[in-house]
C-alpha cells in the first residue's frame, strides 16, 4: 500500500468531500486522516490516504478531472508512513490580544529548540467585554527526546511576558 498526502483547495460548495472520497473508494483506497475547513469562501484540507500500489497511477489520474472541473486544486505527495522516534508530546495553548507576529514568535522559539508542531489550530474572536479581538491557538508539539523541558517552558513563559499573552505548555494527555 502506498501512503499519499493530498492537499486540496477550491471554492466552497457542497459535494467536494464526496467527490474526493469517491475517487479514493473507486481505487480501493482508504481515507485515514484529514483536516478540512471552510476559510473565507474557500474549502481547504489535507488528507492522508492509502492506495494499493497497483492502483496508484490510476488513482492519481482520476484526481485530474476534479481539477479540470474546477472543483479542487489538488497536490499529491507520497509519504513515508513509518513513525519517527521522538521525545514527549506537549500541548501549547495561547490566548491574548490579537497582534501581528504571534505565530512567528512562538514557532521561532519552538524551531530554535527543534520542537515540531504536529497540529495547530488558531482563531480570532471578539473579546467579550473588553472590546478588541482575541487570538487563540492550540498546538500539539513533538519534542526531541533530549529536549530540556524546563528550558522550553522558560522560553515560552518569556514569550508570554514579551507579547503580553497567556501561554500554557503541558504534557499531551491524548
Amino acid at each position: 500500500m502506498a501512503t499519499m498526502v493530498l492537499t486540496v483547495i477550491g471554492d466552497d460548495r457542497s459535494g467536494l468531500v464526496d467527490a474526493l472520497a469517491t475517487v479514493v473508494d473507486e481505487h480501493g483506497g482508504n481515507w485515514t486522516t484529514s483536516q478540512m475547513a471552510q476559510l473565507a469562501g474557500k474549502f481547504a484540507g489535507i488528507v492522508m490516504v492509502t492506495v494499493p500500489d497497483q492502483n496508484l497511477v490510476a488513482f492519481s489520474a482520476s484526481l485530474e478531472p476534479l481539477e479540470a472541473q474546477g472543483l479542487l486544486d489538488i497536490t499529491i505527495e507520497q509519504a513515508d508512513p513509518a513513525p519517527q522516534a521522538a521525545g514527549p508530546k506537549l500541548v501549547l495553548e495561547l490566548l491574548g490580544q490579537d497582534q501581528p507576529g504571534i505565530i512567528a514568535e512562538v514557532s521561532g522559539a519552538l524551531a530554535d529548540r527543534n520542537v515540531s508542531i504536529i497540529d495547530l489550530a488558531t482563531e480570532t474572536r471578539e473579546a467579550p467585554m473588553a472590546g478588541g479581538t482575541l487570538f487563540e491557538a492550540r498546538a500539539v508539539l513533538q519534542a526531541p527526546a533530549e529536549t530540556d523541558l524546563e528550558g522550553l517552558k522558560d522560553a515560552v513563559e518569556a514569550l508570554a511576558v514579551e507579547l503580553m499573552i497567556d501561554i500554557t505548555l503541558s504534557p499531551d494527555q491524548g
